[in-house]
């Protein structure tokens, strides 16, 4: 049973709130201000999973995170969607006029900077957390800054939004994963997604094989990414998501895919949340 979960940032966070969705509020968070951090409490175990965004829709892939739990021998037990709305907040009593600079996370600015190209009188600064600037604003008292993070942390740290949803494109979701030190969270007969990754010899038509191999197998390819080998430049390996209606189907799959890649490897097994 999970007790422990550790999360990039603190309470009123995005990841915070996955996890309450994900595990409901029976759970201890450990806070962590990094995916380094959160991954090396799960490696120590002082956690038992611990929370990472993987990609986002505007921003894309957050290719680090790939490589943190490729790296880590970790695996993906189970996945959630997130409909990210950014709200812009700020001590009470306040106005977006009286608002000077913004501190927040690079992805909500990225996500947000349409919104701010008609407020010419605030500066954008680079934090490491959405909802760790809300609380610095909250405990200081600090007047003429703002934070963009999520209605939670607006209420945990009592600020007054001052705009909501100012992401520019207003549907805007982050997958997130749940990630442990062992894979098979369930049976086989529940999982219909998984996570894999390959190395292929760097041949004509040895990527577009593969995908074959897949496509022939009744694989949906969902997602693929690929990543360079830094020992070995010029030399990629790939990131595949793939869902199924069999898990015959994916097993035979991997064994094939076993026969054509230099290497492959199973990042996780689970439940397709989008369905």
């Amino acid at each position: 049973m999970i007790k422990t979960v550790a999360i990039q940032g603190i309470k009123g966070s995005f990841h915070h709130i996955v996890s309450k969705a994900y595990f409901g509020n029976l759970v201890d968070i450990v806070e962590c201000l990094s995916f380094d951090a959160a991954v090396e409490s799960l490696l120590v175990k002082d956690t038992n999973a611990v929370i990472m965004a993987i990609e986002n829709s505007i921003a894309g892939s957050i290719i680090p995170n790939y490589a943190l739990i490729d790296a880590h021998n970790l695996h993906i037990v189970g996945e959630y969607y997130l409909n990210v709305q950014h709200h812009l907040m700020a001590l009470n009593d306040q106005s977006i006029n009286d608002i000077k600079e913004v501190y927040s996370h690079p992805m909500a600015l990225l996500q947000c900077k349409e919104f701010f190209k008609n407020q010419p009188h605030i500066k954008l600064i680079e934090d490491k957390d959405t909802a760790e600037v809300a609380k610095r604003i909250s405990n200081n008292k600090l007047k003429g800054i703002a934070a963009i993070a999520s209605d939670l942390a607006a209420e945990l740290f009592n600020l007054n939004i001052l705009a909501e949803s100012i992401q520019t494109i207003k549907h805007n979701e982050t997958r997130f994963v749940i990630v442990k030190r062992k894979n098979h969270e369930i049976s086989e007969s529940e999982i219909n997604k998984a996570s894999l990754k390959f190395e292929l010899d760097h041949q004509r038509g040895s990527l577009a094989a593969i995908l074959n191999v897949m496509s022939d197998c009744k694989l949906n390819l969902t997602k693929i990414q690929s990543l360079p080998k830094i020992e070995t430049p010029w030399k990629y390996a790939f990131f595949v998501d793939v869902t199924f209606t069999d898990y015959e189907d994916y097993k035979k799959a991997i064994a094939i895919m076993k026969i054509m890649a230099v290497e492959i490897k199973v990042l996780g097994e689970y439940k397709n949340a989008k369905l």
